[in-house]
């Protein structure tokens, strides 16, 4: 491992400098400050990681660039006075103190502000003092100050607090109710004593307690989440009983509901969704199954549920890795029912089954391709001309994306964007023949328009690969819903990195993506319904490496800091958890603030799972619903060969 002043460094220039915060006093300040010593030893090997971590009495040291952004907002110069409230570990009064003259902190707890008093003075940081005391107030005896910087968010700005500002002075704090986002505010004291606010960005922090701040309920609500939990979760029998899924009905009534799934080899999230997928079928219309899977490989599945014929030279499905995430019995057993169901009805009524993810670059040229063979030869041989740029990469596509960095441009773009234009161009005149054979041409032909983008940005970053990646699920989902017409409703299966709004979580917070459940809780609002899945223990399917043998692996029972622990202490089997708002407000409340929440795709490593599989949440935020199954077990592969398959970016195998 690095050294820490390499690590401190590192952190400095990616994490605070790289995000637009380049005042010389302050990065020294953070360069000067070793984080390791305010963190406990269980987590001082992480202390340059970019997220927060737990300290002490049950709370966290903020991530270093919040810590960053409220202390430059502050704009505190050499000679200032400085009053912090929430001291916590006392590192960001550590901060302070290298730029300011004096830094008064102060700390509600007890345990907190005697341990933070102490690595002030062992650390030889005698400009700064750790007082015990409700950070509402202020402190009158000290006042005034230059700047008041909040790490805990208010409704308003306490009046105390802006009285001991100095004419001139600034006060910085999140405004905005717990559990929710809130907003950094800047509130500059003028000479003539009016104020003037500044708003700064959303950020989230705990709530700031005491006389004129939040009511001290923190320490029974922590204590209280299993219980709460257990009061408002509706337990589910068995999934193989009939009236497993009657308690879903209560999201039957959007258009869309995404059904999630903690990890892409257990049972039990496959076995559910199928069960609740039947009954939105049956009994509320929904017509679409749309699933993270390329749509290639759904297609020849599609075709088999909808007793629609099969195309010649047509490829088996699912034979590339990971082939036990569709390939197994539990979606074998849904396909059997699915087709039998669409037996019954007219063409028009059938649901199809359908594939939102944009690998199967090869497959889907040639689908395009051998669709225009029917319907207008000559537009075939120009895609075969427009494709021919891309076509010696199509079974190694991460080849072009590095090929064109290093070449400068896009050089496969133009032929694969003219070609999705040029069908759309045509859809009356070719979906005339066939609707449905159409939509599967226009589809392929989107995939490699946004797949040649794709595997271009996996070498720019995994944010902005990520977020076209989604973006083509999403689009993909949107125009099977148009193609459908207005009464079409879909059930979506897909990850719960996908599904869970990423606004609630560390990737939408921290790394700026998005994903299909945000994408869609914006055009649907509440005719979107977003439904996640967890597990405490048990095994599941999956890989140590890409293209590696699948093993049967051991889940390991989650982590104390975690949304899974609490769910396993509330001692129930499985249940269903309604998040909605005005829906068990106490229990939705509890689960408003952030927790670490387990995500396993088609890679597992248990040994460092901590970094590996586990990111904070906003639960209550990021589902409607929560589904709980404390031990699940590995899904079952059918039988076969797997070929290798296309590397997906971040973070193994979502």
């Amino acid at each position: 491992m690095a050294d820490p002043a390499t690590l401190r460094e590192r952190m400095v220039e990616r994490q605070i400098h790289a995000r637009g915060i380049d005042e010389p006093a302050l990065l020294a300040a953070f360069r000067a400050v070793p984080r390791e010593a305010f963190i406990g030893a269980d987590y001082a090997a992480h202390a340059y990681e970019d997220s927060p971590l737990p300290i002490e009495s049950g709370q966290t040291i903020s991530q270093p660039y919040i810590v960053a952004l409220t202390i430059d907002a502050a704009e505190i110069g050499g000679g200032d006075k400085v009053l912090e409230i929430g001291a916590g570990s006392g590192y960001a009064a550590a901060v302070i103190g290298q730029i300011a003259a004096e830094v008064v902190a102060i700390e509600r707890h007890g345990e907190l502000a005697r341990i933070a008093a102490g690595r002030m003075e062992r650390l030889g940081y005698d400009n700064v003092r750790i007082i015990e005391g409700d950070g509402t107030r202020g402190c009158p005896s000290e006042a005034p100050f230059d700047a008041i910087v909040a790490a805990a968010s208010g409704s308003h700005v306490p009046p105390a607090l802006l009285d001991q500002l100095k004419p001139g002075g600034r006060i910085v704090m999140p405004l905005g109710d717990p559990g929710s986002i809130q907003s950094l505010v800047k509130v500059t004291k003028n000479a003539d004593g009016s104020l003037a606010r500044e708003e700064l960005g959303a950020v989230r922090f705990v709530p700031l307690i005491g006389a004129h701040g939040h009511a001290d309920t923190s320490p029974a609500l922590v204590r209280s989440v299993p219980e709460l939990i257990f009061d408002a979760a509706e337990e589910l029998p068995e999934i193989d009983n009939p009236s497993f899924a009657i308690p879903f009905d209560r999201f039957a009534d959007a258009r869309v509901v995404m059904l999630g799934e903690a990890s892409h080899g257990t049972s039990e999230f496959y076995r559910a969704r199928a069960a609740i997928t039947q009954r939105m079928v049956v009994e509320h219309g929904f017509n679409i199954v749309a699933v993270e899977a390329d749509w290639p490989d759904a297609a020849t599945i599609d075709r088999h549920v909808r007793h629609r014929s099969r195309r010649a030279g047509e490829a088996a499905a699912f034979e590339r890795f990971p082939t036990w995430m569709w390939r197994n019995r539990e979606v074998n057993d849904f396909i059997r029912w699915l087709r039998i169901d669409n037996a019954a009805r007219n063409p028009a009524d059938m649901t199809g089954f359908y594939g939102l993810d944009l690998y199967n670059l090869s497959d889907s040229m040639r689908a395009v391709i051998d669709y225009l063979d029917e319907v207008d030869p000559a537009a075939a041989t120009e895609a075969r001309e427009r494709y021919a740029c891309l076509s010696p990469f199509s079974h190694n596509p991460q080849v072009y994306g590095r090929l064109a960095m290093s070449e400068g441009y896009a050089f496969c773009e133009a032929g694969a964007v003219a070609m999705l234009g040029e069908l759309l161009a045509n859809r009356l005149a070719y979906s005339s023949r066939d609707g449905e054979e159409w939509l599967d041409a226009a589809a392929n032909a989107r995939l490699v328009k946004n797949a040649e983008a794709y595997y271009r940005a996996m070498y720019r970053g995994s944010e902005e690969s990520w977020n076209l990646r989604d973006t083509h699920m999403f689009e993909t989902l949107c125009a099977l819903l148009d193609a459908k017409g207005p009464d079409a409703k879909a059930v979506v299966w897909a990850h719960n990195s996908h599904i869970g709004n990423a606004e609630y979580t560390e990737m939408g917070m921290v790394r700026g993506e998005h994903n299909i459940g945000q994408l869609a809780r914006r055009r649907f609002g509440d005719e979107a319904r977003l439904i996640g899945f967890g597990t405490d223990r048990g095994t599941v399917a999956a890989a140590s490496d890409w293209d590696a043998p699948m093993e049967v692996k051991k889940v390991r029972p989650s982590l104390p800091e975690s949304v899974e622990r609490l769910c396993h202490d509330a001692g129930l089997p499985r249940f269903l958890l309604d998040l909605r708002e005005g829906e068990n407000r106490r229990a939705a409340a509890a689960l408003s603030e952030p927790y670490l929440e387990r995500y396993i795709g088609v890679i597992y490593r248990p040994e460092t799972e901590r970094w590996s599989h586990y990111s904070q949440s906003i639960l209550a935020h990021q589902y409607d619903g929560w589904v709980w199954f404390d031990e699940t077990r590995a899904v079952e592969p059918l039988p076969g060969e797997q070929r290798p398959g296309q590397e997906e970016t971040y973070p193994f195998g979502l």
